[in-house]
Protein backbone atom coordinates (compact mmCIF):
# COMPACT_ATOMS: atom_id res chain seq x y z
CA UNK A 1 0.00 0.00 0.00
CA UNK A 2 1.60 3.17 -1.15
CA UNK A 3 0.20 6.02 0.88
CA UNK A 4 0.83 9.73 -0.04
CA UNK A 5 3.46 12.34 1.75
CA UNK A 6 3.57 15.88 0.62
CA UNK A 7 7.35 17.73 0.91
CA UNK A 8 8.18 21.37 -0.22
CA UNK A 9 11.23 20.99 -2.05
CA UNK A 10 13.63 23.65 -3.54
CA UNK A 11 13.44 24.82 -7.09
CA UNK A 12 16.70 23.29 -7.71
CA UNK A 13 16.35 19.83 -6.36
CA UNK A 14 12.45 19.78 -7.95
CA UNK A 15 13.96 20.99 -11.25
CA UNK A 16 16.58 17.88 -11.15
CA UNK A 17 13.68 15.19 -10.10
CA UNK A 18 11.39 16.24 -13.34
CA UNK A 19 14.30 16.46 -15.53
CA UNK A 20 15.20 12.96 -14.58
CA UNK A 21 11.50 12.07 -14.77
CA UNK A 22 11.25 13.32 -18.20
CA UNK A 23 14.15 11.74 -19.75
CA UNK A 24 13.24 8.03 -18.21
CA UNK A 25 9.30 8.65 -18.72
CA UNK A 26 8.58 8.02 -15.07
CA UNK A 27 6.25 9.72 -12.81
CA UNK A 28 8.20 12.26 -10.31
CA UNK A 29 6.99 9.81 -6.83
CA UNK A 30 8.89 7.04 -9.08
CA UNK A 31 11.95 9.03 -8.85
CA UNK A 32 11.51 10.34 -5.69
CA UNK A 33 10.89 6.42 -4.42
CA UNK A 34 14.37 5.07 -5.71
CA UNK A 35 16.29 7.94 -4.25
CA UNK A 36 14.99 7.28 -0.92
CA UNK A 37 15.04 3.80 -0.97
CA UNK A 38 18.81 3.91 -2.03
CA UNK A 39 19.58 6.49 0.82
CA UNK A 40 18.21 3.96 3.44
CA UNK A 41 20.42 0.56 1.40
CA UNK A 42 23.43 3.43 1.36
CA UNK A 43 23.88 5.23 4.21
CA UNK A 44 26.36 2.56 5.99
CA UNK A 45 27.81 3.71 9.59
CA UNK A 46 27.39 7.42 11.21
CA UNK A 47 31.28 7.65 10.52
CA UNK A 48 31.19 6.91 6.33
CA UNK A 49 27.88 9.51 6.78
CA UNK A 50 30.04 12.17 8.69
CA UNK A 51 33.78 11.49 7.43
CA UNK A 52 34.06 14.72 5.54
CA UNK A 53 32.74 16.91 8.57
CA UNK A 54 35.68 15.24 11.03
CA UNK A 55 39.27 16.67 10.81
CA UNK A 56 41.55 14.25 8.78
CA UNK A 57 43.54 12.25 10.65
CA UNK A 58 47.07 13.42 9.15
CA UNK A 59 46.62 16.82 10.46
CA UNK A 60 44.99 16.37 14.11
CA UNK A 61 47.82 16.64 16.61
CA UNK A 62 48.74 12.95 18.05
CA UNK A 63 48.46 13.86 21.30
CA UNK A 64 44.68 15.61 21.34
CA UNK A 65 42.87 13.58 24.04
CA UNK A 66 45.78 12.75 26.22
CA UNK A 67 47.49 16.35 26.59
CA UNK A 68 46.40 18.59 29.28
CA UNK A 69 47.75 21.73 27.45
CA UNK A 70 45.06 21.39 24.63
CA UNK A 71 42.26 21.38 26.77
CA UNK A 72 42.87 24.68 28.36
CA UNK A 73 39.21 26.74 27.58
CA UNK A 74 37.31 23.32 26.69
CA UNK A 75 33.52 23.91 27.77
CA UNK A 76 33.48 27.55 28.09
CA UNK A 77 31.62 29.11 25.78
CA UNK A 78 33.06 31.21 22.78
CA UNK A 79 32.95 34.79 23.36
CA UNK A 80 32.78 36.62 20.03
Amino acid sequence: MLRTFTVKLQDSILADIDAEASARRVSRSEIVRERLEKSQTSQGSVWDRMRDLVVQEDRAPEDLASNKARLKGYGRPRIR
